[in-house]
């Protein structure tokens, strides 16, 4: 993997990653989320019509369901994916695991659990982490970590993040080994500590891993300690290699994190939330459930040049969710991932540009955060797609 920075207002910076084969990743970017390989709702078409360039998946999931060696023996996980013509990148599962609470034990070798299919025992190790990845033909490969809950002491962020450094070592080592391919991503823990995640970033950077990924947040901690967390760990990062914030998440996150150095970033928010009715707009939020929706002929976006908001008022739509309909989510989830592209879009753009400051400003005066109970906001849009910031299929 290739990973080149084009150009970079402050910390913010526009990036291309490029894998042997010539795929493509224009950064800032969001990886949808297909848990099991899959974007829930949507298919191969669906996510090409949204420009996807990167997903990513999860091996807690693959390995119980259909299990690594079905994956393997079908051609690997793009393959096995109908044909994903993007970048697969890979987490460990080691989240999953850690919401297990009584279903698991850690010690030094690594994770046991139960399934929750059968109940049968499993085990993750750093070195079984490598192996199933290689195995399944993924792209972008997240090492076995172990995240620190929020609130923890400072005394167990410390020990969590130990062993996140031990496991590294033996899952660099074991990929160097055996001579696998892919990019390996080492994992930056510490939880809101700023000295933990400082410490951890330069012990990782020491270990010369393909990319760095920023783990143990969006757990609820406030969003500035979770700042504060991210500047620490990129401040000693090596600035020729991608750097990922896992598992965040609102639009007004991703501009902070953008802003702070970031590159690649995932979130099941806007599948989850689009099943619920909650759906991203330039103006806000929006519960489609609210009954004011009930005789609306307007678009979900006046804004959105997606196919559902081209076609369909609130009223319809809030009609098939209403009553169940198998469509809805699978509308709300394209409208929802199609408002994360572009907002991606709209930022590679402003860095390009040399607007980047302008833009992150205007954002945040305008973006309001409401909880789906909550009366939708309208107010000026958040951002536009004009002055050539690109078509929806276009990476520009």
């Amino acid at each position: 993997m290739n990973f080149r920075v084009l150009t970079a207002r402050g910390q913010a910076r526009l990036g291309r990653m490029e894998l042997p084969d010539g795929r493509v990743v224009h950064t800032p970017a969001f990886m949808p989320v297909a848990t099991r390989a899959a974007v829930k709702g949507l298919d191969l078409d669906d996510l090409a019509l949204l420009g996807t360039e990167i997903l990513i998946t999860n091996l807690f999931h693959l390995m119980l369901r259909p299990g690594v060696d079905v994956v393997a023996s079908l051609g690997g996980v793009r393959t096995f994916m109908g044909g994903f013509r993007g970048v697969v990148a890979m987490d460990s599962g080691g989240f999953q695991v850690y919401r297990m609470d009584t279903l698991r034990s850690v010690d030094e070798e690594g994770v046991v659990f139960r399934s929750p299919y059968d109940g049968e025992e499993v085990r993750l190790t750093p070195e079984g982490v490598m192996e199933a990845m290689e195995a399944m033909g993924v792209d972008l490969r997240m090492v076995l970590d172990e995240p620190s809950p929020y609130p923890v002491t400072a005394h167990e962020a410390r020990r969590h993040m130990e062993r996140t450094t031990r496991w590294a070592l033996r899952a660099l080592a074991h990929h160097r080994k055996g001579g696998y391919g892919g990019a390996v991503f080492g994992i930056v823990q510490g939880s809101v500590y700023p000295e933990l995640r400082e410490q951890h970033a330069r012990e990782l950077s020491d270990m010369d891993f393909d990319g760095y990924a920023i783990g143990g947040l969006a757990f609820g901690e406030p969003s500035v300690e979770r700042n504060r967390a991210v500047e620490a760990a990129v401040r000693h990062l090596p600035g020729d290699r991608p750097r990922y914030l896992m598992g965040v998440g609102y639009p007004e996150d991703i501009v902070d994190a953008v802003d702070r150095g970031v590159d690649l970033f995932d979130c099941v928010l806007p599948t989850r939330n689009a099943r619920k009715g909650t759906l991203f707009t330039r103006e806000g939020r929006l519960n489609l459930r609210n009954a004011r929706h009930a005789r609306d002929e307007k678009p979900l976006d006046p804004e959105c040049s997606c196919p559902v908001c081209l076609r369909y008022s609130r009223a319809y739509l809030r009609h098939l969710l209403k009553t169940g309909e198998p469509s809805a989510p699978r509308l709300l989830t394209l409208h929802n991932l199609w408002f994360y592209m572009d907002l991606m879009r709209t930022i590679r753009h402003h860095l390009r540009e040399g607007t980047w400051e302008d833009f992150r400003e205007g954002f945040r005066s305008r973006w309001r955060t409401e909880s789906p109970q909550e009366e939708d906001h309208v107010g000026s849009p958040i951002f536009s797609l004009g002055g050539g910031a690109g078509s929806p299929q276009s990476p520009a």
